[in-house]
């Protein structure tokens, strides 16, 4: 059994992959705890965690779930996760301690729209907290 695992601590992300696809999602187990979102999902077998103090409070005055399609968050992820990844490649050039893992996300994978819609959003928080751009 593989798992998806997102976790981010300060910035710090660290992902192993599934190789299910188009499942129906049910999240079963979804807990928000004051700067921490935990998604678990039985059926991908995977889990989403991210605790960055802010980020709940930053999130809940974002656009809300369903107005961004799945189409669109997925493929705005594909592109911040390829530069981001560029970034913990060239620690030299980008500050290692925003950037210390890789995030090993499989773009052919359907991750589902809360997971999608998470990792967007802290895409962009990281840009807004940290002054980055990922564009």
């Amino acid at each position: 059994m593989r798992y998806l695992i997102i976790l981010f601590l300060a910035t710090s992300l660290i992902s192993c992959s599934t190789q299910k696809q188009g499942t129906k999602q049910v999240f079963k187990d979804s807990k928000v705890n004051t700067d921490t979102i935990r998604i678990a999902n039985d059926s991908l077998e995977y889990e989403i965690v991210i605790v960055e103090p802010g980020f709940n409070v930053w999130l809940a005055s974002q656009r809300p779930r369903g107005y961004f399609g799945l189409n669109y968050l997925d493929q705005r992820n594909d592109f911040y996760i390829i530069i981001y990844n560029m970034r913990v490649n060239d620690p030299m050039g980008f500050d290692p301690n925003l950037y210390p893992f890789r995030i090993n996300y499989e773009m052919d994978v359907d991750y589902g729209y809360e997971v999608n819609y998470l990792l967007y959003h802290y895409f962009l928080f990281f840009e807004d907290k940290y002054n980055q751009r990922l564009r």
